[in-house]
């Protein structure tokens, strides 16, 4: 019996593009070239040609924080997490070769040419943090333990800028807070320096970040007032020098020296990339403009691509005379997101806040941007403290044909604005049908539109609500626009409460409207109030329709904790819980709700159906972060799902929104399984013809055919091969092999059968054999060869079936065989 597979919480996307130093992967052209970069507990792979997201290199089981070329073998690489794991990779084939266990969070990771079986990490210890080098074993096995560690630096900072190698791995320079600290290896000398916190003109001296000259001994600093200082003569603690250089109004994030060290470059809050050219006149060149401030800066080994990592997650590639190349754009944070997830009914596409007053249509399977709409169409003006109108509430249709924007700004008084979109199928994009300026006169707390057939307009309808105390129906009015234009048709209250949210029913019938602590359902054709529920204490926090075999029910969260179904039918109470529901998110495909909890500092997950009592699946503290947004996400093709208890997630896929924003899934599949892409194993498909070598490593099939049963004649089966040692050799590169004769006595032993498994077939063969006891010695032998050869013939050759002869027969031929024909050769 197999155990069914545990429900896992999964970083699907979205991951910060800007956690870790990206690295390029060493290409004779741009064709062949690849850009590495940590997401989340991912290490994507991008083509630098295309911006196609190539490869996913999944297996860390925290988030990813250093990605490093492997100094010895640039096909593999080398990746640390929070999960005390360095993991190495074949990234070509997306193949896990090695796992190292530390056993200590890993914060950064240096891998450097001169340090052959060592890596270098950034490792807390109690207040601060240690530089550590950590020998890597190269015995044979896939998990090691690397418990091996040398303190190198104490007190360094946790960012992987503040540390950096120069020489060639000669000295290695640390900074923090107002300190510069400089080991060198071979003399094992460590050399401090400090700088005032702030200089006479009132400058922040504090360091940001480090880069250290590849060649020369240089160290270049970059610190909070936006100057950056040139370190020379540092092996002498007393005669240093250095020289400044400062063109950022604002800190330095991030330095790099070229290859040859002929240039320095340079990113901050300016979003522009600076690049310092050597000699005395300090001459610089710029490429402004490039969307968000620079968190770090790259360069290919070659030194024909720069790359700039920024805090909207997106990654700029630029060619090395400062010309723009490509961009890959990952999940914009929006500063407050708003909108919630909604789902693109056309796409697919998760859509919610990105750019200030823009909406962003993200694809989940790509993990990547598909287009941004500008909603608010203002310019933004980066300016602390100014109000500007922002994106509150977005809707879509049932088809995505109409999209419902919510804009505010809120000043001395509140400006909204209510814009409907109609889809233009020419240029596949939303263009602007109506606009209403102060739909309500205060904020508009939901929206929703009537999902049914949108081909007739007299059933397109969209209702606001608002904390001005009503909601309020729209619809189109026939004019001469053949698309129409939206007006307000119906406005309706109940005693004064504020509506906080409303939704349709699945046939669009009934509309259920919260009134803080009561639900109101409507007749959505005569606008007549049904019916009324209430469950005190708390108003109510969000409220759903049951759908398919549990339409009958409609579901509710207060903000006090309580969970309420109510029977539409009784007009009762069905049952109550108390999960202190903070998102309520129902499935638009089945009859499946999933209800997220926060209680003790830790979310759970609770699927229901509505009809039954009990949930279909609890996850308690399966994650400990608080979950802001949920949405289900329809699949293209069902999920073959083993166990019942995670049916729900067949149709559909459940993503959610931590606080932090980040974007997580749940999965039953287990970590190996997730390694590589299904469309890319590098397992032979079950469709290629059988060959003896195929058969040999038992990718053939097993197959019986129904003329052999009735013919009596005994097939053998070659045993499917399932050992690791030919798993191994099937799905490892030869290039990452080790030597044949290390591989060989394991490959030939896998092979070998053991006496116990004897097969089926010789068994009738021995009793046949035993049956004739009348034949000489010599006879038998012969006899049990000749059989054992019959056995394994195939049974048609050609078309002809060969049938097969009786005991008296075989006697005869027999007696044929031991003639002597000799004679005959005389003639």
């Amino acid at each position: 019996m197999v155990a069914p597979a545990a429900l896992r919480v999964v970083r699907c996307g979205g991951g910060a593009l800007h956690g870790a130093r990206a690295v390029f992967s060493v290409g004779a052209r741009q064709a062949g070239r690849f850009l590495l970069c940590a997401s989340g507990d991912f290490v994507k792979m991008y083509s630098v040609a295309t911006e196609e997201l190539v490869r996913l290199l999944r297996g860390h089981g925290d988030l990813v924080t250093g990605v490093q070329l492997a100094p010895h073998n640039h096909l593999q690489l080398y990746s640390s997490s929070l999960d005390g794991t360095i993991k190495l990779w074949d990234f070509t084939d997306g193949i896990l070769i090695k796992t190292f266990t530390v056993g200590h969070q890993l914060l950064a990771l240096y891998a450097l040419p001169a340090s052959e079986d060592s890596v270098f990490v950034i490792i807390p210890k109690r207040d601060t943090y240690q530089l550590v080098s950590v020998k890597l074993t190269k015995a044979a096995g896939q998990d090691m333990e690397a418990k091996e560690l040398s303190v190198v630096l104490e007190g360094v900072d946790a960012s992987p800028k503040c540390t950096a190698f120069g020489r060639e791995g000669e000295y290695v320079a640390s900074v923090k807070d107002v300190s510069l600290q400089v080991y060198f290896f071979k003399r094992k000398q460590l050399n401090r320096f400090s700088l005032r916190a702030t200089n006479k003109k009132g400058g922040n001296n504090v360091f940001t970040c480090v880069a250290c000259h590849p060649h020369e001994d240089c160290i270049a600093t970059g610190h909070a007032d936006g100057k950056i200082r040139l370190w020379r003569n540092f092996n002498h603690k007393k005669e240093y020098t250095f020289s400044t250089l400062h063109w950022h109004h604002d800190k330095v994030l991030d330095l790099a020296f070229s290859v040859e060290g002929t240039s320095l470059l340079s990113g901050g809050v300016e979003s522009v990339l600076v690049q310092w050219h050597s000699g005395s006149d300090c001459k610089k060149d710029f490429l402004p403009r490039l969307g968000s401030a620079i968190e770090y800066v790259s360069i290919s080994s070659d030194g024909t691509f720069y790359c700039t990592s920024h805090t909207d997650n997106r990654i700029t590639i630029i060619n090395s005379n400062l010309r723009f190349s490509k961009t890959i754009q990952g999940l914009i944070k929006a500063r407050d997101i708003k909108t919630g997830l909604v789902v693109d009914p056309r796409t697919k596409a998760l859509v919610l806040n990105g750019e200030p007053g823009h909406l962003q249509f993200y694809c989940l399977q790509s993990d990547k941007q598909l287009y941004s709409l500008d909603i608010v169409q203002q310019e933004y003006i980066h300016q602390a403290g100014l109000n500007q109108s922002d994106l509150a509430r977005v809707a879509f249709s049932a088809q995505g044909k109409w999209l419902a924007t919510v804009e505010e700004r809120e000043e001395t008084d509140l400006e909204l604005q209510l814009k409907l979109w109609f889809f233009d199928e020419e240029t596949q994009s939303f263009r602007l049908n109506t606009r209403i300026s102060m739909p309500h006169e205060d904020h508009v707390t939901a929206m929703c539109f009537r999902d049914m057939d949108e081909m007739e307009d007299d059933s397109l309808m969209l209702v606001t609500t608002g904390r001005d105390c009503v909601f309020k129906v729209w619809v189109i009015l026939e004019d001469t626009d053949p698309e129409g234009n939206w007006s307000c048709d119906f406005v309706g209250s109940y005693h004064g409460y504020q509506a906080t949210n409303c939704c349709f029913s699945e046939d669009g019938s009934l509309l259920a409207v919260s009134f803080e602590e009561t639900v109101t359902v409507w007749d959505s054709s005569t606008w007549d109030l049904k019916c009324t529920f209430c469950h005190p204490p708390g108003k109510i926090r969000t409220i759903c329709f049951g759908r398919l075999t549990c339409s009958k029910y409609l579901i509710g969260a207060t903000d006090h904790g309580f969970l309420c179904c109510w029977n539409l039918l009784s007009c009762a109470l069905e049952w109550s819980a108390h999960l202190n529901v903070v998102v309520l998110q129902p499935d638009p495909l089945s009859e499946y709700i999933a209800a997220f909890s926060w209680l003790f500092k830790e979310s759970s997950l609770f699927v229901f159906k509505p009809n039954e009592p009990r949930p279909i699946c609890i996850q308690r503290k399966f994650c400990k972060e608080r979950i802001q947004f949920a949405a289900f996400v329809p699949r293209d093709v069902p999920e073959t799902i083993g166990s019942e208890k995670y049916l729900w997630l067949r149709r559909s896929q459940l993503f959610f929104l931590t606080d932090t924003q980040e974007l997580m899934t749940v999965s039953t599949k287990s970590l190996e399984e997730r390694l590589t892409l299904s469309s890319k194993q590098l397992a032979v498909e079950e469709s290629l013809p059988v060959t003896p070598f195929s058969l040999l490593l038992g990718k053939h099939r097993q197959q019986q055919s129904q003329e052999d049963v009735d013919l009596g004649k005994i097939v053998r089966h070659h045993r499917e091969q399932d050992s690791p040692a030919v798993k191994e050799l099937l799905h490892t590169p030869a290039h990452v092999l080790p030597s044949a004769s290390f591989l060989c006595p394991i490959f030939i032993n896998s092979l070998l059968v053991s006496k116990e498994n004897k097969s089926v077939e010789e068994a009738p063969a021995e009793v046949e054999m035993e049956s004739e006891g009348a034949e000489d010695d010599s006879d038998e032998e012969n006899t049990v060869t000749e059989m054992k050869q019959e056995d394994i013939m195939p049974t048609e050759s050609l078309g002809e079936t060969t049938h097969k002869l009786s005991k008296s027969e075989e006697k005869e031929l027999r007696k044929i065989r031991k003639t002597d024909y000799s004679w005959i050769s005389v003639f």
